[in-house]
């Protein structure tokens, strides 16, 4: 009789012959162990399947793949044997929301008055740590607290997901298949370094983990050891949560040291103002100044801030509140590249700090629906205008569209587009219901 192999030795012969079938478009289904092997008194068993063979064939060729960046093949095995794909991770990522949340709303529920309070009661009594934290990053400590009260309210929310299944669906799926891949390799590496156990590693449904939701590639390059305890524990240790987040804006988003974040700022409103000035170019505060826009409610610049080349949003339109956005807005955004996110930590953090929140009224707005945001990108594009793929998400291309739009039109070319806006655009373009989704040309 034939020696049996290990059940790694059998495992990987398996993958392999399933990996190299699938790139001439085969699913090779695998070879029982007894069928080649006999039993031998042993019968080690495969990985259990899945019933996926999409999945299986993705998990099979990703842990061959994982040889080349130093991973042990048989402990890969043992760790993805009868992982299946997260159904909740796949809808989460296809998601698009029905209903557009306003900026006010939105920032209404990430800064209440019950997270300022939670904030600046956390920045009090958590000095003694924070506080040279802070100094050794040159991050305010009032940022780096509401990053934490953001991402996890202080670490009480912290997710549920499993990381690595979340991360292996992802990179099953195929759309973020680089990232999945990636992330999902970093992740085995905490595991198998022993940096955490593997039922440690719980987080959002992308893969984001602990209380200021690293991924696993940020976790290996910039979490510390900030209570000294001789571990990067980003879960359980707040010390070490702050500290990775402060090593991570120094380090990876380049924080300038001594420089704050944005100005809420006030826009002449006799008409003489270049409303599509948003979203461009980056000038001194001089600049600015020369142009009518002046600092809402006397905020004076730092000479450091005023030096510093600012750029205009309007993150509810013309008749909203304005910010003078400075290269600190944008580290924030290396932790989400979102303006409401930016915003919603950088306002926290003014909150936390003592500083007047927003001063400006947000405005009132009708919910925009998906259909509508997609007719409105159709719209567009039946004008004229490039706006991409009509999606319903309304990015850089979209805003750059509407204010090209509204130029026409002799509107304040803010790029905003208000659920008046929409029906507009809709009657110019003689669209009284919703188009075929398709990209535009």
């Amino acid at each position: 009789m034939i020696e049996p192999p290990a059940a790694s030795r059998y495992a990987e012969a398996m993958y392999r012959r399933t990996f190299l079938a699938s790139t001439v478009g085969l699913i090779a289904a695998p070879i029982p162990y007894t069928q080649l092997y006999g039993t031998g008194g042993i019968a080690p068993p495969p990985p259990v399947a899945s019933g996926d063979s999409i999945f299986e064939a993705w998990k099979q060729g990703f842990i061959l793949r994982t040889a080349s960046v130093g991973l042990p093949m048989a402990r890969v095995n043992e760790l993805l044997a009868g992982l299946t794909p997260d159904p909740r991770v796949l809808a989460a990522d296809q998601r698009q929301p029905e209903l557009s949340r306003s900026m006010g709303d939105y920032l209404a529920g990430s800064v209440s008055q019950a997270r300022v309070n939670a904030g600046t009661r956390q920045r009090t009594e958590g000095s003694v740590w924070i506080d040279p934290i802070a100094e050794q990053h040159g991050v305010p400590a009032e940022i780096l607290v509401a990053i934490w009260g953001i991402e996890s309210n202080f670490g009480q929310n912290q997710g549920d997901y499993d990381v690595v299944r979340s991360l292996a669906t992802l990179a099953a799926e195929g759309r973020r298949r680089q990232f999945g891949e990636s992330q999902l390799q970093a992740a085995l590496k905490i595991i198998i370094r022993g940096d955490a156990p593997r039922e440690r590693l719980k987080g959002s449904w992308a893969g984001a983990m602990g209380q200021t939701q690293f991924t696993p590639e940020d976790y290996l390059n910039y979490a510390v050891d900030a209570d000294g305890d001789g571990k990067r524990d980003i879960w359980t240790s707040s010390a070490d949560s702050i500290g990775s987040s402060g090593n991570f804006l120094a380090r990876k988003a380049a924080w300038r040291r001594g420089q704050g974040w944005a100005k809420e700022v006030f826009l002449p409103t006799d008409g003489s103002f270049d409303y599509g000035l948003s979203e461009g170019e980056r000038h001194p505060w001089a600049w600015w100044a020369e142009r009518g826009v002046l600092p809402m409610g006397g905020q004076a610049w730092s000479p450091a801030d005023a030096e510093e080349a600012a750029g205009l949003i309007l993150p509810a339109g013309w008749s909203g509140p304005a910010f003078l956005i400075l290269p600190n807005h944008f580290a924030i955004r290396a932790y989400n590249n979102a303006t409401t996110y930016a915003l919603a930590v950088g306002l926290l953090a003014d909150r936390i700090a003592g500083r007047p929140g927003v001063l400006a009224a947000w405005p009132v707005e009708t919910p925009i629906a998906l259909a509508d945001r997609i007719a409105a990108q159709q719209a567009l594009a039946s004008l004229g205008f490039d706006v991409g793929e009509a999606d319903g998400v309304l990015g850089l291309k979209t805003r750059a569209a509407t204010r090209a739009w509204q130029r026409t039109r002799n509107m304040p070319a803010d790029g905003y587009l208000t659920f008046g806006l929409i029906q507009a655009l809709k009657s110019q373009a003689g669209l009284s219901s919703v188009l075929p989704v398709s990209p535009a040309s």
